[in-house]
Order: C-alpha cells, then structure tokens, then sequence
C-alpha cells in the first residue's frame, strides 16, 4: 500500500537537517537505520550541491526535462532550481514541511507539502523528475501497478518519467562473481528505512531500488516504454519512462 500521508515536522528529521544548514550552513548527523544494512548517515551538505557538483545521472535528467516539470520529493530544491534558472516551468513537491519552507526561502517559485500518491494530486505533466533513487517512494513491486496508473493521471500525451535507481544484487555477490539470490523471498530491493535527526526520529518506510529490467517489464504491462539512458559508476542508472 502506498503512503499518501504529509510528514509532520516533528517526525521530519531530513527536513530539519535541511532547515538546519540553510540556517546555520552546518547540520549534525542525519542518522540512517535498516534492518538489514549497518546503520549509515547522508551528509546533509550534498542535499545542497550545486547542478555542476552533481552526478552525471541528474545532470542528463536536468537537461532532458522539458515542457511543464513536476520535481517529486524536491528536498532542498537542488534540483528545482537550475530548473528555474534555465527558464523551464517546474513545479516541486515534498511530504516534508520544513524541506517546502526552505525551498520556498530558497527561491522556489513553485512548491506545495504534497504527496505524489494522494488522490486529490493532480496535474498535466511532460516531465515527471524523480531522482536520487528517485524509485524509492514506490516503496515495493507490488506497488508499480499503483505508481503507473498515478503516473498516467498526471502526465500529457507523449509525456516521461526520468527515474533513476540502482540495482542492489552486487550485494548478493560470491568471490566467484556469481549472485546468489533467495527468489522464494522478498525482492532484493525492497528496503526498510528510518532517519533520525538530533532527537527527531521518523517512522520506519519502505524504499524501492530497482533493477532496469525489472522496471523496464512493469512499465511495458503498464502502458510505458522504459528506456535506459545512461548508467552511473556504482549499479545505478537513469531510465527514461515514456507514457505511450
């Protein structure tokens, strides 16, 4: 079942590690805990980076985003704002109240606290941006039936989704570099997190890396073509999702 919650800000700990560096331009430790990684943390300073410091994943998807954009979990607005800059219409959304207050202070001419999953969403799209692991939110496979038919409501005839991702079964590789994967469980990249901030600690969520050829079926069962646009250094890849 897909969220269609709004976070409040006190279960909000990315968005106040974000409020946290405009301010103060430091933030502490963005704490990250899964059940099945090592506890790890996201340094808050690259939710900020500027489009010349990012991966050349985000960049293509920054210059191949074209007509009416949709920036879906915008964070500080990193994305949304060369956006902006470039003269391209673009529209940010976040669950987060206090990522959709900075990005307002920030210059944001166009951002709302919405969920991309909640019924009362609406839109017409040519461009649905969807990225640092921009796939997560869809939360498990048995949600993409879900996500596509959204998707349809929100974009324009012809309109597409850049999605990128990454394909987790290098974990699941022996030294003799074959991969051995439990099929009779859960998919491999379906994920559990949770954050904590100071002492904001948010609820535990799911989170969906998925690999292209497994993306690339559902969109064709769903009335998209997947194309895979360029792969990134480390297993993650930007795919492009055209609504035929």
């Amino acid at each position: 079942m897909l969220s269609t919650s709004l976070l409040s800000a006190d279960k909000d700990p990315m968005g106040a590690a974000i409020a946290d560096y405009f301010k103060h331009r430091k933030a502490d430790r963005l704490r990250v805990f899964s059940s099945q990684f090592d506890e790890d943390e996201i340094p808050v300073k690259e939710l900020f980076r500027a489009e010349k410091l990012m991966p050349l994943l985000e960049r293509t998807a920054l210059s191949m985003a074209k007509g009416k954009i949709l920036d879906v979990g915008a964070g500080s607005g990193c994305h949304t704002l060369p956006l902006q800059e470039a003269g391209k219409e673009v529209h940010a959304i976040d669950i987060s109240p206090l990522s959709v207050e900075v990005m307002k202070l920030r210059g944001v001419q166009n951002v709302s606290q919405t969920n991309l999953f909640d019924e009362r969403f609406c839109g017409a799209y040519d461009t649905i941006l969807m990225l640092m692991n921009g796939s997560g939110i869809i939360g498990k496979l048995e949600n993409l039936p879900t996500f596509f038919k959204k998707m349809k409501q929100l974009l324009c005839p012809g309109g597409c989704i850049l999605m990128d991702s990454s394909d987790l079964s290098y974990l699941f590789e022996e030294e003799d570099g074959s991969i051995v994967i439990d099929l009779a469980g859960d998919y491999y990249g379906e994920v559990d997190f949770q954050m904590q901030y100071k002492d904001i600690k948010g609820d535990s969520f799911d989170w969906l890396y998925i690999d292209f050829q497994t993306l690339s079926l559902y969109a064709t069962e769903n009335g998209f073509k997947a194309e895979l646009v360029k792969k990134g250094k480390h297993y993650d890849y930007l795919a492009k999702l055209t609504l035929q």
